[in-house]
């Protein structure tokens, strides 16, 4: 991800070396200034002024590489920052991109709440680690190797002793890692089923609430945020013990280089200034000493986040577009299915369909639940692909034409639609965001809910809430039907699009949308065995097999499945009106 970022990470790790350099130059000249102020008592003849004016003059250096360095640690920060603030937005959006393009046989199987804390929680512990622990590692191993040579130069045989607890750092390091990373992935995955659970409990507040189930929904909560708190604190265990093991192992070095560096000192070996300068370099190695505790966790964590995001980024679209894919050519808007079988995860949903739908030829589909009918419609605009067989439009197999001509090309209306939050304008005009008013307000007279709408304060720009929560089951579908006949497709379909609509207004609906469907092939499916009776076929679904086809005369002359679905219906009808 950082790769179209090169020159801005160059830019901070490069602001991270010359920090460390300048950082590592202040124990030299205090090791100076030390040696120069010790002039003053151990040689005679000295001229104090001139030991006062050296002195000023590395205080002052001092402050200036103090001041250098603050600003290109300044540098190294904003950078960082910045860094990965555009990287997690990147991968935000080829995340959200990637979920757009995976197919609906992808959701059925993933919870929301996994997905949204994939795209929330874990792209931000990639960001963290961008913003503070890919620049560290560099700031990091620059200023341990540049100390250990500096070192060495003043005294190899100390900076070896003093340095001999990096090796059991860095393999104490190593094993943090593996098992933070571990214990990250469990985290991720623990947030995951808690947004989940959070996601459902919203999603069903009407339901809890009906059911005086807040009690349960409650502990059920508790469970999953207790899991997640016992495995942050396993996680902090292990940091903390590997910070306390290494402020023991930096503590010890402190201990070695006074002992024997106060032997050399005493021998004439070693100045008082370059012991010092031991000191001032231990004292500095102490802040990337004490970030590999740190850096292992951001980088552990970044590492269990990136894979769960890779889990959803490296999967291939079950539907995607051939490279031999080309846009579908509309000219008649023949649908054919032809011997078309198809399953969900394995479980038979259709079997050896076959049918034709043509402007001058609506098709109506009837079944009982699970019968198949839906499958029909998710096909269509191939939400999903067929097992065996074909589906076509004008003789081209959908699986040959581009999914975003094949989508414009289907108009589908649902039984549950779903609304955004949002205006009532801005869900009508939603398939065509360039569409006119009086085209809303044309698709809204055809959908049988301009009346309502206009009797609302704010009319069309009145706010529905969440999900359309603040319309009737009926107004939803009409609004919805609205949003599809605004983009006027060549391919209708109405799966059961008027179910929750009562009787008269549904005929209303049926004679605008009859009006608007000329030159249009229409698949209509529907519980609501009169909505059916000017279709010139119908199709009796039963465990996705076509069992009766025929016109609605014909069906109920044959005396079978259809007939007795009608004389049940008029039953019911019948004792409405008593």
């Amino acid at each position: 991800m950082t790769i179209g970022y090169k020159w801005h990470f160059g830019a901070a790790v490069a602001a991270a070396i010359v920090s460390s350099i300048l950082f590592l130059l202040i124990p030299r000249l205090l090791g100076d200034g030390v040696d120069t102020a010790l002039l003053a008592f151990q040689e005679e003849g000295v001229v104090r002024s001139e030991i006062q004016r050296d002195l000023i003059g590395i205080a002052l250096l001092i402050i200036f590489v103090s001041t250098l360095r603050g600003t290109f640690g300044f540098l190294q920060m904003y950078l960082g920052e910045t860094l990965g603030q555009r990287v997690a937005s990147r991968m935000r959006m080829v995340y959200f991109e990637k979920l757009q393009s995976l197919s609906f046989s992808f959701h059925d199987g993933v919870h929301t709440g996994q997905l949204m804390s994939r795209g929330l929680s874990d792209v931000e512990g990639v960001r963290a680690f961008v913003q503070s622990g890919m620049v560290q590692v560099f700031r990091v191993i620059i200023m341990i190797v540049a100390a250990a040579i500096l070192m060495s130069f003043l005294d190899w045989q100390l900076a070896l002793v003093s340095l001999s607890f990096v090796p059991f750092l860095v393999l104490r390091s190593a094993m943090m890692r593996l098992r933070l990373r571990i214990l990250w992935k469990k985290i991720q995955d623990a947030l995951g089923d808690l947004s989940t659970t959070m996601e459902e409990n919203l999603s069903g507040v009407r339901v809890v609430r009906a059911f005086s189930a807040q009690r349960y929904e409650e502990e059920k909560f508790d469970v999953g945020a207790r899991e997640v708190i016992e495995l942050r604190m396993d996680a902090a265990k292990i940091q903390a013990s590997g910070g306390t093991a290494m402020s023991f192992a930096f503590l010890v070095a402190w201990g070695i280089v006074l002992w024997f560096g106060g032997e050399k000192v005493i021998r004439d070996e070693l100045t008082v200034g370059e012991l010092a300068q031991f000191f001032a370099y231990l004292a500095i190695l102490q802040f990337p000493v004490r970030m590999i505790p740190m850096l292992v966790n951001s980088v552990a964590r970044a590492a269990g986040a990136g894979g769960r995001l890779y889990e959803v980024l490296d999967i291939d679209p079950a539907i995607a577009d051939g490279p031999d894919s080309k846009p579908l050519n509309i000219t008649d808007s023949v649908v054919r299915f032809e011997d078309v079988s198809f399953s969900y995860h394995g479980v038979s949903a259709l079997e050896h369909i076959s049918f034709e739908a043509r402007p001058d030829h609506t098709i109506g589909i009837v079944g009982a639940p699970g019968s198949g009918k839906s499958s029909i419609a998710h096909l269509l605009p191939r939400f999903y692909d067929a097992d065996s067989g074909h589906v076509t439009i004008d003789g081209v197999d959908l699986k040959d034409a581009t999914t975003r001509s094949v989508r414009a090309a289907v108009g589908l209306i649902q039984q549950d639609p779903f609304l955004f939050d949002g205006t009532i304008k801005d869900n009508i005009r939603y398939g065509d965001m360039e569409a006119s008013d009086e085209k809303v307000i044309e698709a809204a007279r055809i959908a049988q809910v301009h009346d309502f709408i206009d009797q609302l304060p704010e009319k069309y720009d009145s706010s529905i809430g969440e999900r359309g929560t603040g319309l009737s089951g009926g107004q939803r579908q009409r609004v919805a039907i609205a949003r599809t006949i605004l983009t006027g497709p060549p391919v209708l379909i109405f799966d059961d699009s008027t179910s929750s609509v009562d009787a008269g207004t549904d005929a209303r609906i049926r004679i605008e949308l009859a009006r608007v469907s000329e030159g249009r092939t229409t698949i209509i499916i529907a519980h609501r065995l009169s909505s059916l009776m000017h279709a010139q076929e119908i199709l009796v679904l039963d465990a996705g097999r076509i069992v009766e086809r025929g016109t609605h005369d014909e069906l109920l002359a044959l005396n079978g499945r259809y007939s007795e679905l009608w004389a049940l219906q008029q039953k019911q009808a019948t004792e409405i009106e008593e």
